[in-house]
């Protein structure tokens, strides 16, 4: 069973994925801290699916003012 499966709400998982989606595009520094206020999000999302949305809707505002910050190059070998 997929972590989506679990979801009843499609449309909650549609914007976790589209949340994580976002974060892995962050500079390095950001993405940890907002890495790990997504992940918060995910775990409440198994129990209360409101708070998750509602919170959720606050860390995408959170998201947009971050994506004003330029972004690091890319490192495709992963160093």
């Amino acid at each position: 069973m997929a972590a989506d499966d679990r979801l009843e709400d499609d449309e909650l998982a549609r914007r976790l994925r589209e949340a994580h989606r976002r974060v892995r595009l962050l500079p390095a520094a950001e993405k940890e801290r907002m890495g790990r206020r997504y992940l918060a999000i995910c775990d409440l999302a198994k129990r209360d699916r409101e708070r998750a949305a509602t919170r959720l809707d606050a860390f995408l505002a959170a998201l947009d003012g971050a994506s004003d910050t330029p972004r690091a190059p890319e490192n495709p070998l992963g160093i």
